[in-house]
């Protein structure tokens, strides 16, 4: 089903379970709209004092009894969403919360469509874009270092910074009207050094790791030639058998790609097909996905011995299997999948070449519609630094202006929206 319209929005009152799926201890069910304060008059008697929990029997349009719960009553517009908002903390039984949900529909209000609650905070004001897009990573994050860096923008961290930026370009726009309204006779150049100094700030932000890295986690692949024990090394590492191990040269002939969490971060651990020259057409194929891997992955664990200090701008791990069975090679980590040998220096290495290639403590990571937006709005103030007419200066700073608006949420963002907010589940 498709999203309401905004109009729609603001006349409907929703409701949805908030909390996990019955049967649980505790249920929360969230009402919000203009009819929130009817809804919880007719399941509970009267409203409660505002903000303090009240123990009530609720009951349906019939009469009959449904549950003995508390109720939250939150007026708004200082809600959650913005506008009148109720809770009902109910006994966490299906049938419970089938009945509550069911007098609900029965008194008219609508079901909410997935992440409603929070796409009406943003509407109304409550929350900006980059907030939301940080709680809907927090509610996907699987490892430490993806709820820490969606934490910081759930708080607000990259709003800030994005609020900074605009102010600074109003700023800017103000003295340059200045200028052009007293034409030439007062002498403001302070604009052209504000200007310099909002662009190094956006060209150091720029530069921090993306968020993709973060929410897929780092490509890391095991290349070598066949037989060399990429997938037995592969299935120590994700610790379970994922992946086929033979003696038969050319076994693996597509890469297999598992999640894998090291010291809080998330990587992508990838097993490719055995690097050599073949007349096998299918093999042939494997390898040059393995070879397409390769390029693509961020670090690389090289059982060849051949890539280290390549310059293909790429963290490589030289790493020597077998070490069980034959002598490492010289300068390599010597690993063994059989015997656990150097697997916790292994993971040791790549927790640490991980660290240099994600986000810091204090960064803010941008996805690539932020990163893409931003580096439009660099071009734009480059371009106005190089520019001494007022007129068209003013001209760079006001599409800068707006392009920043439309990375908090003020304008041009309907189509993401419907994309974001389908991330959410029901209750948010």
């Amino acid at each position: 089903m498709a999203a309401p319209s905004n109009a729609s929005a603001h006349r409907d009152t929703i409701y949805a379970l908030s909390s996990g799926p019955p049967p649980a201890a505790i249920a929360i069910v969230r009402i919000s709209g203009p009819a929130a304060g009817q809804a919880l008059e007719a399941l509970a008697g009267h409203l409660p004092v505002p903000r303090q929990a009240s123990l009530r029997h609720l009951r349906d349009g019939k009469g009959e009894a449904i549950d003995h719960a508390l109720i939250l009553w939150f007026p708004g517009p200082l809600t959650a969403t913005g506008e009148d908002l109720a809770e009902l903390h109910l006994h966490g039984g299906r049938a419970v919360v089938a009945a509550t949900l069911g007098a609900l529909a029965a008194l008219g209000l609508r079901h909410a469509e997935p992440g409603e609650f929070t796409r009406r905070a943003l509407l109304n004001g409550r929350l900006d874009l980059s907030t939301v897009e940080g709680l809907a990573d927090l509610l996907a994050a699987e490892t430490e270092s993806q709820r820490k860096e969606a934490l910081r923008r759930a708080d607000g961290m990259l709003a800030r910074r994005l609020g900074e930026w605009g102010q600074s370009l109003l700023a800017i726009a103000a003295r340059i009207e200045a200028e052009i309204d007293y034409d030439g006779e007062v002498e403001i150049s302070a604009d052209s050094t504000a200007i310099h100094a909002l662009f190094a700030e956006i060209d150091a932000a720029l530069a921090v790791p993306p968020a993709e890295r973060l929410r897929d986690g780092l490509r890391v692949a095991i290349v070598g030639p066949p037989n060399a024990g990429k997938s037995t090394l592969f299935n120590a590492l994700v610790g379970r058998d994922a992946a086929i191990v033979s003696d038969n040269p050319g076994t693996t002939r597509d890469a297999i790609e598992r999640p894998l969490a090291i010291g809080g971060m998330p990587f992508l651990l990838i097993d490719t097909a055995g690097l050599r020259d073949t007349a096998d057409p299918i093999e042939r194929i494997g390898v040059e996905r393995a070879q397409a891997q390769r390029a693509m992955a961020d670090i690389v664990i090289d059982l060849t011995g051949e890539l280290a200090g390549s310059g293909a701008g790429q963290s490589v791990i030289s790493v020597s299997t077998k070490a069980d069975a034959m002598p490492a090679r010289v300068g390599a980590l010597a690993v063994s999948a059989h015997s656990g040998e150097g697997l916790a220096a292994l993971h040791a290495r790549i927790a640490e070449l991980g660290a240099s290639l994600l986000p810091g403590e204090g960064e803010v990571a941008l996805d690539r519609r932020y990163r893409e937006r931003l580096y439009e709005v660099r071009a734009e103030l480059a371009s106005a630094m190089q520019i001494d007419d007022p007129l068209l200066r003013a001209e760079h700073i006001r599409i800068a202006r707006e392009l920043i608006d439309g990375l908090t949420g003020k304008a041009g963002i309907e189509d993401m929206l419907d994309a974001l907010f389908g991330r959410f589940c029901l209750g948010k």
